[in-house]
């Protein structure tokens, strides 16, 4: 089966190199053109366009930064729709506004091509390790047809719902996220004040309750002072922002959210965006005049 694949940044270009190790003949396409040679280099044939892709596939694979792209790439001159037939499947797995990927979906639904909204979680590393957790909104069929496409980039895929439950599930899940990293950051922070070595605070509670992915994920960055990005703060501040501007089309109260999203607006004015965001941690490093390090590091 070939694929089309649009999007190859740092996350849509080991995804692609992972459905080429699983044998998938793909065609791509990005405005990057170092990505499209690397992954070419790896065994993909060249797409010209969105629309040249989507010409050549049935079903086309979108991995973009935001909503303004995927409606550019999807819907605009040259764009996927322009170039797919009736029948055909259009998965963005961008983190984007619920109500941009049900815009999508309509859209699409005009010419009869089908679409889901397929979020990802885990970042660059499981991005290339091919263990991200993917979030999936659409109708139940058309979640069958792509689910073993899916599973050779993610480790697990579930259908949340009609088109845009898949971002609305991301963006809990990034609400979720940044509190964790957040909490952690208050608590080793305050660790540090009292002159208790935070490393031995991350060994002790991690195996109880206050133990998470997030803390297992991030505390050993956070604690060399490492902010190199497998997630970057402006991209969290991306999905925050649909986050807030979700909630309040909806009328669901997020204050803890809107705190965060400040402390990360605070740390992109000092110019940490591209940071990791365990490196929300700098703030209240700043705030208690400390640096948060294990004991020997």
């Amino acid at each position: 089966m070939k694929l089309g694949f649009v999007g190859l940044g740092i996350m849509g270009k080991p995804m692609s190199k992972n459905l080429l190790k699983a044998g998938y003949k793909l065609v791509v396409y990005d405005i990057v053109k170092e990505a499209v040679a690397e992954v070419v280099a790896a065994g993909a044939e060249q797409g010209s366009s969105p629309r040249d892709v989507a010409s050549r596939c049935e079903i086309v694979i979108t991995m973009l930064p935001n909503s303004p792209h995927v409606k550019t790439v999807v819907l605009g001159k040259d764009g996927v729709i322009e170039g797919a037939k009736a029948g055909s499947l259009v998965v963005d797995m961008s983190s984007i506004a619920p109500l941009a990927s049900q815009e999508v979906a309509a859209e699409l639904k005009k010419k009869g091509v089908d679409f889901l909204d397929a979020p990802v979680s885990g970042g660059e590393p499981k991005a290339i390790d091919g263990s991200l957790a993917i979030m999936v909104g659409g109708r139940e069929e058309h979640f069958t047809r792509v689910k073993d496409i899916l599973l050779k980039m993610g480790a697990s895929a579930v259908l949340c719902g009609d088109v845009g439950a898949g971002n609305v599930t991301k963006l809990a899940n990034q609400i979720v996220v940044a509190l964790n990293i957040a909490a952690m950051s208050e608590a080793y922070v305050l660790a540090q004040k009292a002159k208790v070595d935070p490393g031995k605070v991350f060994d002790a509670i991690k195996g109880g309750l206050a133990g998470s992915t997030v803390l297992n994920a991030k505390s050993p960055m956070v604690l060399e002072g490492n902010y190199k990005p497998g997630f970057r703060i402006e991209l969290h501040i991306k999905d925050l922002q649909n986050a807030l501007d979700t909630a309040h089309e909806i009328g669901a109260p997020i204050p803890l959210t809107s705190v965060v999203m400040e402390i990360m607006q605070a740390l992109k004015v000092e110019g940490k965006e591209k940071d990791d965001h365990g490196g929300i941690i700098q703030f209240y490093e700043k705030m208690a005049g400390v640096k948060v390090r294990r004991k020997g590091a």
